[in-house]
């Protein structure tokens, strides 16, 4: 018998005596198997993070700072199209009125007639709001439009294509938005229990600015997205 016949026959055997089992074992406790967690400065932890990723993170104390860091940022990119998110903390911070008032063409991602692929390809830069930060990776969590009412994720409209398409993005944040580490983000949706909390349709992860290594094994930013990330942290 050969050493294919062989293992042939212990597969029909095992069909015909039955090797299922009746029920799938349970999964075992994860605990804090594989929790890194953000030591005792959050902040410090996903700034140092950020920049370990390529991107650039900026600590606001007051409001005023945050916009005056935008501004400094829009003015050294010679940025003129920007396209900005509704809602959240981008408004809170009247950041589509400062930017107009500095002379930018300033577009709103959701109130654009369509087709609206033109006016996000020729964007010079893009802010949004953030849903999270993750400070054990320096990571920024992005969520799209059509978050369920039971989500935790605070409301506004942050279509994907800020994020991805101009060279530039800005992403603009709370300090109170920052979990500790990326297990916390998905311990945030979970279906069992009696307060069933769901993600949006889509989470975007995003770790420093768009890079790849795909051609000659050299690293190559800004391919595939912006090669800039900046993250402005608002105290």
């Amino acid at each position: 018998m050969t050493t294919r016949e062989a293992f042939l026959q212990r597969v029909r055997q095992a069909v015909v005596e039955g090797n299922r089992l009746t029920a799938a074992p349970p999964m075992p406790e994860r605990g804090r198997t594989g929790y890194q967690g953000a030591g005792a400065d959050p902040v410090a932890r996903f700034c140092q993070e950020l920049r370990n990723a390529g991107g650039v993170a900026h600590e606001a104390k007051t409001s005023e700072h945050a916009r005056a860091i935008v501004r400094e940022l829009v003015t050294a990119k010679s940025a003129r199209k920007l396209l900005l998110s509704r809602g959240g903390i981008v408004e809170r911070l009247e950041l589509p009125r400062l930017l107009r008032d500095m002379g930018s063409e300033v577009l709103i991602a959701d109130a654009l007639p369509a087709p609206t692929k033109d006016a996000f390809f020729q964007a010079d830069l893009g802010i949004s709001n953030v849903a999270y930060l993750v400070a054990e990776t320096g990571t920024v969590v992005v969520a799209t439009p059509g978050a369920t009412q039971s989500s935790p994720l605070e409301r506004g409209a942050d279509p994907r294509s800020i994020s991805l398409l101009p060279p530039v993005h800005i992403a603009v944040a709370q300090r109170s938005q920052i979990l500790p580490d990326l297990f916390d983000l998905f311990d945030l949706f979970s279906p069992i229990g009696d307060n069933p909390q769901f993600p949006p349709s889509c989470l975007t992860l995003i770790t420093g600015p768009s890079k790849t290594g795909d051609i000659e094994l050299k690293l190559v930013t800004g391919v595939h997205g912006p090669g800039e990330l900046h993250v402005v942290i608002c105290d």
